[in-house]
């Protein structure tokens, strides 16, 4: 805990003038459900606008745009006793009106410092806009590809996690949230939110102490360590207690073990929410075990703000409780600069100069295309020529303006998007010919965040065209995957292979024209296996938000070398998952050498995925020397030096991402197979060869051992070198 002093006198001051009514106000946070710039409103908002003048809220999220905001500010500020100014928060996930690929797709990129410059864009174009508090990152760890939310976050490996987390929260937050172009960070969902039972989003987590603080922690941790301002606790029970009312994650660990001076907002309803997961009897109830929990803010569930005041005169809720809560997001609103001009982020000149400009898209392109992972390239069949080809784009999302927007996709304007057929149109000569035919349908009915999207099942009208189209081409680029409303909240499913009539269009492709490249489209990991089988040559482009067109086809044509890796596995079968890099041996890891069934395995699947964590490939060609280690032996206050020599062996420059894995063999508790612990994105010219360099120290061998401590034990440890979790080289070293 790091506090400004200056800051804590002022909260300390202005807690002394409040009311236990005011207090509980800010501990309050409503939706704007009505036009905040328009005549007050009347019926269940009535309450609302009377609540905000009154200086009983100290929140609301969803009033966007820097009028709106100014006059929801007006309210609280100029009509409330103690002018408290209220904070306004936005799901700003990847981009605010200029979209940036699904943080997923973001985080393939593995590219910290163009994951930092997309989330100060978007804290750039939000504090424009109103907006000081942004409900990201998300930085849940997550092993099943049937979750929806694995889209908004970084995958399935804590240590990629946190580097991500923490590149995120300083490019949101800056070096001064008070400078009027940063915006207040939070890290969610606290916690085991990813680990949710079959990938069902809401369902019960039920996970051990090993896996808590090992796996689903560390990022959390890192966000901490980075400053982040608040943190948002999750919809699931945890331990059989649901995290909302959890004493033991928000006090025990993140505020009292960690030291973190932020403040912890509930998510949508989540406090109400333990009424029906049979943890609250009631809202009164619920209030009591959620503050005394430490949540500090009821985001939208009206629990506080009806049940504090009761609690407390009752004596089952002490005013210290409340004080501890109200200081921590007074100090936040400090910090934000909001008490100094509490109309700081509602600046009509920059919301016309700094949202959505030609420069913010450029970044975009450049972010999109560095998250582009390439799959497959027999022949080299890519890059594509730019003169002298008859190609064809088919597909449902070969000319999509929307869906490569992603989900949770803020103040994005619909249908922005450039496509995928723009995108090759801008960047072939006149002599290539350039045909659409969309094949097949991707989804009808009501395509928004709220409402389900029904997949068109056999929609097949399209395939004759296609086909015929197929036939006069050159090469066919087959745009296939997700519609973008298939992932993020609520978008669970049992199967994630290509949805609708997809695979069916490019099988019937496939027999006419093999020479056949697919794009991916997409906000989960798929399943493949036809695919990588049939097709020469895939390429997953997530969803890349704005310039996703104009990105796809940079890479598509050779302009941009793929450099992006999988920060997730993809699976087989959808029966593998969960399915992760960094998995336990077991005592039966190996085949019977006799054949016997009697060991871990399925009987009709391999164990691998198809695809491995860390998995990319390149138009360059890497060859890794013998990698050396500096020491076969390492003190507990040492540390050994990893070297490697990466060639290009290519006839082009390329970047490669260079990984280092450890394993220890024998601990206390038993440990993965495979744990990252550095890598190293680095450029390497066309005949090029340069030095990679890692040092591993004590800190980086801990783990969470049986007795709880976080240490390194002695004992002989494996260390791994190579492009991804699979195709590695080994050596040995003693911690001693």
């Amino acid at each position: 805990m790091n506090l400004d002093i200056d800051i804590e006198k002022k909260v300390e001051k202005l807690l002394k003038k409040m009311t236990l009514e005011e207090k509980i106000g800010q501990m309050n946070q409503y939706n704007g459900s009505w036009d905040v710039t328009g005549p007050a409103p009347d019926g269940n908002n009535r309450e609302k606008y009377d609540q905000l003048k009154s200086g009983m809220v100290g929140s609301m999220l969803n009033v966007v745009g820097a009028n709106a905001v100014r006059e929801a500010q007006k309210l609280a500020v100029e009509n409330s006793r103690l002018g408290i100014p209220l904070i306004f928060g936005y799901d700003v996930i990847h981009g605010f009106q200029t979209i940036f690929p699904v943080p997923l797709g973001e985080s393939a990129s593995w590219d910290l410092e163009a994951i930092e410059l997309s989330a100060k864009v978007a804290a750039k174009e939000s504090s424009a806009s109103g907006i000081s508090w942004t409900f990201a990152p998300m930085v849940d760890i997550n092993r099943d590809a049937r979750w929806g939310r694995v889209m908004e976050g970084a995958g399935e490996d804590p240590y990629l996690g946190s580097k991500i987390a923490v590149a995120r929260v300083n490019g949101f937050q800056g070096n001064d949230l008070s400078d009027g172009e940063s915006i207040a960070a939070c890290a969610k969902h606290f916690a085991a939110y990813g680990f949710a039972e079959s990938g069902r989003d809401y369902n019960t987590a039920d996970v051990g102490e090993h896996t808590l603080r090992n796996v689903i922690l560390p990022p959390f941790k890192a966000c901490i360590d980075a400053g982040v301002a608040t943190v948002m606790n999750a919809f699931n029970e945890i331990g059989g207690i649901p995290a909302t009312g959890n004493k033991y994650l928000q006090r025990d660990i993140l505020k009292e073990e960690w030291g973190f001076d932020g403040f912890v907002i509930s998510d949508w309803g989540s406090i109400g929410e333990m009424i029906a997961h049979g943890y609250s009897k009631d809202c009164m109830q619920a209030s009591e075990q959620a503050v005394n929990a430490g949540s500090d803010m009821d985001m939208e569930s009206y629990c506080y703000i009806n049940s504090l005041k009761q609690l407390v005169e009752e004596g089952k809720v002490e005013e210290s409780t409340i004080d501890d809560a109200v200081r921590r997001i007074l100090r936040v609103k400090y910090k934000l600069g909001l008490f100094e001009n509490p109309y700081l982020y509602c600046d009509l000149e920059r919301e016309k100069t700094d949202v959505y400009s030609k420069e913010n898209l450029e970044i975009a392109r450049d972010v999109a295309r560095k998250s582009i992972v390439l799959l497959k390239n027999e022949m080299d069949i890519l890059p594509l020529k730019k003169s002298g080809k008859k190609i064809a784009v088919i597909g449902p999302l070969g000319n999509h303006k929307d869906a490569p927007l992603g989900s949770w996709r803020a103040k994005a304007i619909e249908n922005s998007a450039v496509s995928l057929l723009e995108g090759i149109k801008n960047k072939v000569g006149e002599d290539v010919e350039v045909k659409y035919a969309q094949g097949c349908g991707l989804s009808q009915g009501k395509r928004n965040f709220l409402f389900e999207v029904d997949l068109i099942e056999e929609d097949k009208s399209g395939f004759a065209e296609a086909k015929k189209l197929a036939v006069e081409s050159d090469v066919v680029i087959m745009a296939l995957g997700e519609d973008c409303w298939q992932t993020g909240e609520g978008r669970s499913q049992t199967e994630i292979g290509l949805p609708g009539s997809q695979m069916d269009l490019l099988k019937e492709i496939h027999k006419i024209n093999k020479n056949i490249v697919i794009v991916l489209m997409n906000g989960r990991p798929l399943t493949l296996n036809w695919e990588e089988e049939n097709v020469p040559a895939i390429v997953e482009t997530w969803q890349l938000g704005s310039e996703a067109g104009n990105a796809i086809a940079d890479v598509l044509f050779g302009d941009y070398n793929p450099s992006g890796k999988l920060p997730v596995s993809f699976p087989r079968a959808v029966g593998q998952l969960p399915l992760y890099y960094n998995y336990k041996n077991t005592g039966r890891p190996d085949k019977h050498p006799e054949g016997m069934v009697f060991w871990s395995h399925f009987t009709d699947e391999e164990n691998t995925p198809l695809y491995p964590f860390g998995y990319g490939l390149s138009y360059s060609k890497f060859d890794y020397s013998k990698p050396t280690i500096s020491s076969n032996n390492m003190s507990m206050n040492g540390s050994v030096k990893i070297s490697v020599e990466v060639s290009n062996k290519g006839a082009v420059d390329g970047a490669e991402v260079v990984q280092l894995y450890i394993r220890d063999l024998i601990g206390t508790i038993t440990r993965p197979v495979k744990e990252l612990k550095g890598f190293e994105k680095v450029q390497i010219k066309a005949g090029e060869t340069k030095t990679v360099s890692f040092e591993l120290k004590q800190e980086d061998l801990a783990f969470y051992g049986a007795d709880g401590t976080f240490k390194a034990e002695e004992g002989d440890f494996e260390v791994f070198v190579g492009g991804n979790s699979r195709d590695v080289q080994k050596m040995t070293f003693s911690l001693k």
